[in-house]
This record gives C-alpha cells, sequence and structure tokens, in this order.
C-alpha cells in the first residue's frame, strides 16, 4: 500500500502525498466553514501558491474562523491585526525600544512575525498604515533601525475589507492590490447551508470542534513549504502558458478597461492555475484552469473605464466578456 502520510520536515512531498493533504485540508475548512466552498478553495489555492489573499464580504460571515482553522491545520502560528484609522505602521512591524538599563536599542516585533496573518478590515485604515505590509508581502521581511528581518516560511497575508461604500473605508493603494494573489468574495451561505450552520452552533458541534483544536493538525509549517514545491512541479504546456498570458494582455487592449493588469498577474495566474490542477487531482494544468483562476486573479489588478462604471458594470462581468474573446487552446 502506497504511504500518503506527509513526509518529515525534510523529506521532499510526492504529488500523490500532496493530493492526499490537500483533500484533508478541504474537508477540514468546510467542515468548519459552512456553504462556502469555493471560498475554501480559493484560499487553498493561495497558500499552495504561496500568496497572500483578499477577502472581501460583509462582517459575520467566517472570516476568522477560516483563517483560525487553516492555521490549525498545520500547528502554524496565526495573529490578527484589526485595522482602524488611528493605526500606525510600527503596530504592524514592530519597532526599536532603548532599554535604559542595557543601554541600547533592542527590537520589539509586530504582528506580521507570524505563519498566518489575518489583517482584517484593513481599508479601514489610512494608506500610510496600508503600506507598511508592502515590502512584507513582496519581500517577506521587515525593516526596522535599518535592519532586516526575514520572516519564516511559510507567510501568508489574509486581507479583509468591507465593500468600499460602507463608510469610514479607504481605497487601497494599487502597488499594495497587486501584491495580492486573489482577490474572492465571501457571500451569505444558502438557505440549506444556514439552516445546518444554525444547527451545529445552536447545539454546540462548531464550537466543541474549535475549542478542542479542530482535530489534530494535519501537517506542519515545514510540510506547507513541501506542499508548495509540489505544486509549483506540476506541468504546464507551453501553448496553455501562453493562453494565460494572452488573457492578461487582453486586459490592457480592451476599450473598456482604463488600466489592465500587469505582468505580476501573468505569474499570479501560472501559478494559481498549478494549484487549482493540483486541486482537483491532476498534475498537469488545463486551460479551464487558467480560466477558471483568471477572474480572482485579476479583478483587483484591473480599473474599469469611466462609462463602464457610469453603466454600473463589475469587474466580473467585463472580464467575462473579456475572456469570451481569447480562444482557449485545443490540444
Amino acid at each position: 500500500m502506497m504511504d500518503l502520510s506527509p513526509p518529515t520536515a525534510t523529506e521532499p512531498m510526492t504529488f500523490e502525498q500532496a493530493v492526499e493533504v490537500v483533500n484533508r485540508l478541504k474537508d477540514r475548512l468546510n467542515s468548519v466553514l459552512l456553504g462556502q466552498t469555493e471560498v475554501v478553495d480559493q484560499v487553498l489555492t493561495a497558500l499552495i501558491s504561496n500568496g497572500h489573499i483578499l477577502i472581501e464580504g460583509v462582517p459575520g460571515l467566517g472570516k476568522t474562523l477560516l483563517v483560525q482553522t487553516l492555521a490549525q491545520c498545520f500547528s502554524g502560528d496565526f495573529k490578527r491585526i484589526q485595522f482602524t484609522p488611528d493605526l500606525m505602521p510600527a503596530d504592524i512591524t514592530g519597532h526599536a525600544i532603548y532599554d535604559m538599563k542595557e543601554g541600547a536599542f533592542r527590537m520589539r516585533a509586530g504582528p506580521v512575525f507570524t505563519n498566518l496573518l489575518l489583517a482584517d478590515e484593513i481599508n479601514r485604515a489610512p494608506a500610510k498604515t496600508q503600506a507598511a505590509l508592502l515590502e512584507v508581502m513582496q519581500e517577506r521581511q521587515v525593516t526596522i533601525e535599518g535592519k532586516s528581518r526575514a520572516l519564516e516560511a511559510p507567510f501568508m497575508v489574509l486581507a479583509t475589507q468591507n465593500p468600499l461604500e460602507q463608510e469610514g473605508t479607504y481605497p487601497l493603494p494599487e502597488a499594495e492590490l497587486d501584491r495580492f494573489l486573489m482577490k474572492i468574495f465571501i457571500d451569505y451561505p444558502s438557505h440549506e447551508d444556514e439552516v445546518q450552520l444554525a444547527r451545529s452552533i445552536t447545539t454546540g458541534h462548531i464550537s466543541d470542534s474549535l475549542s478542542a483544536g479542530a482535530g489534530d493538525a494535519i501537517l506542519d509549517a515545514a510540510q506547507v513549504v513541501a506542499l508548495q514545491a509540489a505544486a509549483a512541479s506540476v506541468e504546464i504546456d507551453d501553448q496553455v502558458l501562453d493562453y494565460a498570458v494572452r488573457l492578461v494582455r487582453a486586459s490592457r487592449e480592451s476599450m473598456a478597461i482604463q488600466r489592465g493588469a500587469g505582468p505580476r498577474a501573468s505569474i499570479a495566474l501560472l501559478r494559481a492555475a498549478r494549484a487549482n490542477a493540483l486541486l482537483r487531482g491532476s498534475n498537469f494544468v488545463l486551460p479551464d484552469d487558467v480560466k477558471k483562476m483568471a477572474w480572482p486573479v485579476m479583478r483587483h489588478r484591473i480599473q474599469l473605464a469611466t462609462e463602464m462604471e457610469i453603466d454600473g458594470q463589475s469587474e466580473d462581468l467585463v472580464l467575462e466578456q473579456l475572456f469570451n474573446t481569447v480562444d482557449a487552446p485545443r490540444k
């Protein structure tokens, strides 16, 4: 019988082991976050792709619960930052403190020194505070008083934001948006799922599992890195790669889009497509994997033309019309 248990920290992860681990992660998360299977898949895609994710939705839909459960799945370190208008950059990254007894400065590490960082309601803080995450997300390091400190792998930012029409929100800078691998929407569950959720909570099933740690950890932090390496080895044909690039480049040529997606979107799309192939148990990428991931990868990287916004068109609708004009490889 094939051994599908996760490898040790020093061993690489085979493709079969990676598929088994991913399925267990999906089952664990879906058992806690009911009715959000697409959200769970996309969050796991970001984790496997070693990317960050931006989640938009109204409060109370289980965003914090999702991140906590994910951290418990690999015995990782989890921290949460509640973004507010008076939050300072040093509150995120940390700062240097002068120790009177030792006569020297010592660094006080901020909450970014973790594995999973939940940046809750990120668009409630002004741009200078949001920008504190730029170096952290791109370089996975923090510079304080001229000294850089690397973050331990894996490191992933899961930022949540409220819809911009809500009072007291600020738009995220373009440079910061581009650092997120994907932007996903979390919506209200269906009637049947909400009934099941209400029944589970009122009977104590969900809260009991969380207080018990939601079960044993499925893998450790080092094995998450091995899982990411396994996803990076998923094969992608040159025609499929070309298709991904053509989808991104099409956004720069559309009259409906004022600012198209840049080259970072092409790279992100290929990484996400590889992870999506792994999620469905395949070791090669199909054009459908690319197209499925194109929406969450590109929707936050484009800016619609003024006339599209006046007409009430959404980024997803414009992208759908655009993607239908790009021919996918047939072989």
